[in-house]
């Protein structure tokens, strides 16, 4: 995936957090991905950290979806967090 494409998707990802955080789910489901200080405007960031911020954002949602509604399996949101700390590994 091309770096403006993996922007793209990081920002429909947070759009999806918006939606979430106006219907009353927590902000604290998002923790980690406001932690990371990335956000889809920063274009002089490089891709990977596009790409960890597009996961953890993946991660957090999959868990508001697991916990809150069990649309996604919480084995799904799992494998999603370990997929972001290798993409987090694969940074440093």
């Amino acid at each position: 995936m091309y770096k403006d494409e993996l922007i793209n998707l990081h920002q429909l990802m947070v759009y999806l957090m918006k939606f979430f955080v106006d219907y009353g789910v927590p902000d604290s489901f998002f923790k980690e991905y406001n932690d990371l200080s990335i956000s889809p405007h920063h274009i002089h960031r490089t891709k990977g950290e596009h790409k960890y911020a597009v996961f953890m954002l993946a991660w957090s949602i999959s868990r508001v979806l697991a916990e809150n509604d069990e649309i996604v399996p919480i084995n799904v949101a799992k494998r999603l967090g370990k997929l972001a700390e290798r993409c987090k590994r694969d940074l440093e």
